[in-house]
């Protein structure tokens, strides 16, 4: 065997060799080298994105935190007016309450104040009769008399 046919032949192989992979493998790899560079584009694209977006919900996060501690600072502070209006209506209530039933208890002493000068009069009255009848039966003496009225007065 010649080594020049030899040589020749391994060149001519490796020509048709270069040639099929220039023409069919190599259009195929670069194909798929550029898909894949453009879906690491797009996802550096896409991580960027998420990103920035991370970022601005973050400060919307932070804002809607600070709404909600100042919304929650307000309620507290309606919360504590509204129970100090609530104590001071039961204040309110409680002495509306007292002047009722102390107007009351007055109204119900005044009555037994009156019950008793009606009792008081009438008993006096029986008294003035019964020592009008004892003064008429016994004959009429100053001294007796005298005697009497100081007797009913005792009794009153």
């Amino acid at each position: 065997m010649n080594i020049n046919a030899t040589l020749f032949v391994q060149a001519l192989s490796f020509a048709a060799l270069i040639w099929f992979t220039v023409k069919f493998v190599w259009p195929m790899i670069t194909t798929a080298m550029d898909e894949r560079a453009r879906r690491i584009s797009d996802g550096l694209a896409a991580a960027e994105a998420g990103r920035q977006s991370l970022e601005r919900s973050a400060k919307e996060v932070n804002v809607a935190i600070n709404d909600a501690r100042s919304r929650a600072a307000e309620i507290v502070a309606q919360a504590e007016k509204r129970g100090a209006q609530l104590v001071e209506e039961a204040k309110a209530a409680g002495r509306a309450e007292a002047d009722r039933e102390r107007a009351a208890a007055k109204a119900e002493i005044e009555q037994e104040i009156a019950r008793a000068r009606e009792e008081l009069r009438a008993q006096v009255a029986s008294l003035v009769v019964s020592g009008a009848e004892k003064i008429l039966r016994r004959e009429v003496d100053s001294r007796a008399h005298a005697d009497m009225l100081d007797a009913i007065k005792q009794q009153l």
